[in-house]
């Protein structure tokens, strides 16, 4: 199976309504809540359009060049689900999603707006506006070995294992406040997966103002921060 499908999976079918991430951009003012379903659907959808409308087999690397932020969750959910193998910077990419302005050397270059309504780019290849356009289920031709590269050099066991380990440390359900960036692979790891190994949801903040942080673990009810 799939890292997500491992990771991911068990927290819908248990409680689908539960909110996953809360993104909050100080810097724009803007909070926007995604819940587990919600998440899920954007999620099949990305790996529909990897699959079908750009060919991403299992181990094909796909980079996520985007900062912590709602879409980048959904990007990493459906990139892992169809079996790619996400990378960052530097490394040449079947396909690679950025934001305004970016680059990167892949054969497809995709750029997700970051917009907190999800509005798209106006890009020739817009994330947002071309998934819209896939099911919001998805079904893998077949299953992902656990051998098959997932993040960086690690394969899904490997990476599976180590979210675990990490989110050992988080304490069982948490949820929590966090300023880390999802750099591949340290911060996806730490910062995204270890919090869904723990059962948990993420309140992930940008442009952090460090003033308002300790008034957002009370409005959010964090128990724990990272960054």
């Amino acid at each position: 199976m799939s890292v997500t499908e491992i990771l991911f999976t068990p927290l819908l079918k248990a409680d689908p309504g539960r909110p996953l991430i809360t993104h909050f951009d100080d810097a724009a003012g803007t909070r926007m809540e995604l819940s587990r379903a919600t998440a899920a659907n954007w999620a099949a959808k990305t790996a529909n359009w990897l699959r079908d409308e750009h060919d991403v087999e299992p181990g094909d690397p796909v980079a996520v060049l985007l900062p912590a932020h709602w879409q980048t969750a959904g990007l990493l959910l459906g990139a892992w689900w169809c079996g790619a193998r996400v990378v960052g910077a530097g490394e040449r990419a079947r396909v690679a999603v950025v934001p305004p302005g970016g680059t990167a050397d892949a054969d497809v270059v995709a750029v997700a707006s970051l917009d907190v309504w999800g509005r798209g780019a106006g890009a020739p290849v817009d994330y947002l506006d071309d998934v819209r356009a896939h099911g919001d289920d998805f079904t893998p031709w077949s299953p992902i070995e656990g051998s098959t590269p997932a993040l960086g050099e690690s394969t899904v066991d490997e990476v599976v294992a180590q979210a675990r380990e990490f989110g050992a440390k988080l304490g069982p359900e948490p949820r929590v406040l966090s300023t880390l960036e999802w750099d591949v692979p340290s911060g996806v790891l730490e910062g995204f997966l270890a919090v869904l190994a723990a059962g948990g949801s993420l309140v992930q903040v940008s442009n952090p103002d460090a003033g308002r942080l300790a008034a957002r673990r009370d409005s959010e009810k964090t128990t724990l921060q990272l960054g």
